[in-house]
């Protein structure tokens, strides 16, 4: 991933543009605020999207994980839910500057009245990158973006599972990443609407490292009992060593994900 300064209509020492897959993707986003992460391209990349699905970005932000899926499917589609203003913004100018406004739409919702923008069972796939925290748990970021983003403070991962339910068609995907040691409250709350969990798989920060960091949990709409547990993914080579083999394979320009 390149950073380069963007050309914004603010102060350019306030902004940066991220670039993805040879610079074929150009994302900005505040300097000091919220920001994606590596947990977007993980998310983004865990399911292979086929041509002509209508996919759902929920919690959306800047809009990098259903640009990384236009970019990998051609013929799909995606709306992006987001409801904070700032953001819906900036997503919509993203997708606008990578030239996707004919195949992706963001949408300024909050996921807890989903219905209102929404028919049920509309989308093939929901990709989700939840809060990680619930209220009263870890430090709040200052930033009111990033605070929003990691912590619960308006919808909780019960609100993002009921309308990832809510708009999956019977049988389709559903993707979330979250901590790995909260998994166990994720995959309960998947049970509980209906979301089978069917492929997991865990992240570690470097191979020696553990625990694992986060999972990703591929779930099923009305979907039966067996569940694939995958090998474990490394992100980094060492502490603070350089992008392991399989996330550089994410980064690149052919986008599909790492077999095992």
């Amino acid at each position: 991933m390149k950073i380069t300064e963007s050309p914004a209509h603010t102060p350019a020492e306030d902004w940066t543009t991220d670039t993805l897959f040879g610079g074929h993707l150009r994302l900005r986003q505040p300097r000091h605020g919220y920001r994606f992460s590596v947990d977007a391209v993980l998310l983004a990349h865990f399911v292979r999207p086929k041509p002509g699905w209508q996919i759902l970005d929920l919690g959306c932000g800047c809009g990098v994980v259903g640009l990384i899926a236009a970019y990998r499917t051609p013929d799909c589609r995606v709306i992006g839910l987001e409801m904070q203003p700032e953001l819906v913004a900036l997503a919509r100018e993203n997708l606008e500057a990578n030239g996707f406004a004919d195949r992706v739409q963001v949408l300024e919702a909050d996921v807890r009245v989903i219905r209102r923008r929404l028919t049920p069972e509309c989308c093939d796939l929901v990709l989700c990158n939840p809060p990680y925290y619930q209220q009263g748990q870890g430090r709040i970021r200052p930033d009111a973006q990033a605070a929003a983003a990691r912590h619960d403070l308006a919808a909780t991962l019960d609100d993002f599972v009921r309308a990832a339910a809510f708009a999956l068609k019977t049988r389709s995907k559903a993707v979330f990443i979250f901590p790995a040691s909260s998994q166990a409250r994720l995959q309960q709350r998947l049970m509980a609407a209906r979301l089978a969990p069917k492929r997991v798989q865990m992240a570690y920060s470097y191979p020696e490292a553990d625990p694992a960091a986060l999972v990703l949990v591929e779930s099923i709409k009305n979907g039966g009992d067996a569940c694939i547990v995958l090998p474990p993914l490394y992100l980094h080579t060492g502490p603070g060593g350089a992008y392991s083999p399989a996330m550089q394979r994410l980064y690149q320009e052919a986008p599909c994900w790492p077999k095992f």
